[in-house]
C-alpha cells in the first residue's frame, strides 16, 4: 500500500484517473493494462448510485491490483466503504462528509482529498483541517459531470506559488488541453472519457496523457 503521502513527493505532475460512471466485469482486466503499463498515482472508485455492495466488490478486486502498482486506491464521496474495503483513502465533496468526520472514519494513515471548486477559502480550510490535496475545476466543459463551478489557471498558480499540499486539476481534460495546466502547477491532472474512451483502448489512452504530461513538463 502506498504511504499516506506518497503521492505528495513526486516532483512532477502525474495522471489521477477517475473510473468511468458504469463498469463491467471486464473492468478490472483494463484497470490492470492501464496501471502496468504507465505511472498512474491515483484511481478513484466514482459509482454514482450504485448499490454499496458493488461498489465494496469492485474495490475488492481493484485493490491487489492498484497495490501492485504502487497506485493510490480512492473511493470517492464515501468514507465508510474506503475503510470497509480497506481502500487508501476517500474523495469527498462539499456535500459530501466533511474533512472532520471522514478522517475520523477512514484513520490518521489514509488519504483524504476534497474537493474545493474554484474557491480558495475552500482550499485553505481544508489545508488547515489536514487535507491531503485539494482538488480545482472544473477546467473546461465535461460531459462526465456538468460543472457548477470554472477553475482557471491563476488559482492553481497561487495554490502551488504558496502550499505546499498537492493540487488536482479536474474536468473536461485531454491530451489536447492539459498542458497549460501542467505548467500552471499543478500536481495531478484527473482524467476520466480520455483514457476510458480512447479509441485504441483505456492503456493506450493513459499512455497519451502522461506523454502529454511529460511533454508540458520539460
Amino acid at each position: 500500500m502506498p504511504p499516506k503521502r506518497d503521492t505528495a513527493d513526486v516532483a512532477g505532475c502525474r495522471l489521477y484517473l477517475i473510473t468511468p460512471p458504469r463498469v463491467d466485469e471486464g473492468f478490472a482486466d483494463q484497470v490492470a493494462a492501464v496501471v502496468t503499463e504507465n505511472d498512474v498515482a491515483c484511481l478513484q472508485l466514482r459509482l454514482k448510485d450504485t448499490a454499496d455492495d458493488t461498489v465494496l466488490r469492485v474495490a475488492e478486486k481493484l485493490l491487489p491490483i492498484t497495490q501492485s502498482a504502487n497506485t493510490a486506491l480512492l473511493i470517492n464521496d464515501r468514507p465508510d466503504l474506503a475503510a470497509k474495503s480497506g481502500a487508501d483513502g476517500v474523495h469527498i465533496g462539499q456535500s459530501d462528509a466533511t474533512y472532520d468526520d471522514a478522517r475520523a472514519t477512514v484513520g490518521d494513515d489514509a488519504i483524504v482529498g476534497v474537493t474545493c471548486h474554484d474557491s480558495r477559502h475552500l482550499a485553505m480550510e481544508a489545508a488547515e483541517r489536514g487535507a491531503d490535496y485539494v482538488a480545482f475545476g472544473a477546467f473546461f466543459d465535461t460531459a462526465t459531470k456538468p460543472p457548477k463551478f470554472r477553475a482557471d489557471l491563476d488559482l492553481l498558480e497561487w495554490w502551488c506559488g504558496i502550499f505546499e499540499i498537492p493540487c488536482v486539476a479536474i474536468g473536461g481534460i485531454t491530451v489536447q488541453n492539459c498542458a497549460p495546466l501542467v505548467a500552471a502547477g499543478a500536481d495531478f491532472i484527473a482524467v476520466v472519457s480520455a483514457v476510458w474512451d480512447h479509441p485504441d483502448g483505456p492503456a493506450a489512452g493513459a499512455r497519451t496523457i502522461n506523454d502529454a504530461i511529460a511533454a508540458a513538463s520539460l
